[in-house]
């Protein structure tokens, strides 16, 4: 039986990992930080399934101690602060835990166990203030935010460590993603979860930012099993994990209200303080090597996946209200 240790295993990514790994026969091993607010309602479902082990991305001697004990063959990296806005307001411990961290888990399997195969979740954020589009594996990188800043020296550093001490390490530079298991603070399930909330009379508007922003958006559902063929190769490489398509938030706002019998014009306000410092317009990925060579490709379009959130979300708040 193959082992797995997923850091970040109660995020959206994580969950729908540690799902797909049991299905497919592994051991599956979580890292869970030490806290009395963690949540673990995306794994719930399966936590009799999985071990969970204390441990922290800042912590370079809990994440040796894991790997002595859990053993895992390979280790899929999602643990980040992951949302861009947080980044400007506390940017250097974004890069703690999205830079520094990912070479703490890279110098612990350089210490421990060299054999082990290594997935780091890099992001699309990473290109920023694209010149080229579609974006691939060399596309130069431009990050707009300390998210994407830190992002960017995570990719590096695990392509350092390849190089330097041949490890099985590589990086997914996964687009946009989301699910029912989203967080709020997102923008699709902030609109999904929002547009529900007026659905059924609990709010009258939802404020947003930049309607005009464009990104390429996927099931993470599907990504997390990109993550899983790119480790079952014989030699490491990055690939960037996309739907090649790209939408506005307008888009997601039609059909999200759309699907709900609503007019998003009604309800939702523009809201300037809302805008990031430096703006991404633009983000769209050429996913065609992992087409050809994981023959690997999204299952679930743009439009089933925010009328999934929306479905998802309207029965979570008719719940929530009862």
């Amino acid at each position: 039986m193959k082992k797995a240790l997923i850091t970040g295993i109660t995020g959206q990514d994580g969950s729908y990992l540690a799902e797909f790994l049991l299905e497919k026969g592994y051991e599956v091993h979580g890292m869970v930080r030490r806290s009395s607010t963690e949540t673990f309602e995306r794994i719930e479902h399966i936590r009799e399934s999985i071990h969970l082990h204390e441990g922290d991305l800042l912590d370079q001697l809990s994440l040796i101690d894991i790997m002595q004990e859990a053993r895992p063959q390979e280790i899929y990296n999602l643990a980040a602060q992951s949302f861009v806005p947080t980044s400007w307001k506390e940017p250097v411990l974004t890069g703690e835990f999205t830079a520094l961290g990912v070479t703490r888990m890279l110098e612990a399997i350089h210490l421990v166990d060299k054999g082990i195969k290594f997935y780091q979740a890099s992001s699309s954020e990473m290109f920023g203030a694209v010149e080229v589009s579609p974006q691939n594996e060399t596309t130069p990188f431009h990050p707009r935010s300390p998210y994407g800043v830190a992002k960017v020296y995570g990719h590096y550093i695990t392509v350092n460590y390849r190089e330097s001490y041949g490890i099985f390490a590589c990086s997914g530079i996964a687009f946009n993603h989301g699910s029912p298991r989203r967080g709020k603070e997102f923008v699709e399930r902030k609109i999904t979860y929002g547009a529900a909330q007026i659905k059924t009379g609990l709010t009258k508007e939802l404020r947003l930012g930049n309607l005009d922003a464009r990104r390429d958006w996927g099931f993470a559902g599907d990504y997390v099993k990109a993550m899983w063929l790119m480790l079952q190769k014989e030699n490491p490489a990055d690939y960037v994990i996309a739907s090649g398509q790209t939408h506005s938030i307008k888009e997601i706002l039609e059909i999200a209200f759309g699907r709900l019998g609503l007019k998003w014009e009604d309800y939702v306000v523009q809201d300037k303080g809302l805008f990031r410092p430096a703006e991404v317009h633009l983000l769209q990925g050429d996913a065609s090597k992992a087409r050809q060579e994981l023959d690997w490709k999204p299952e679930v379009s743009f439009t089933q996946l925010i009328e999934m959130m929306v479905d998802a979300d309207m029965e979570a708040v008719e719940h929530e209200s009862k």
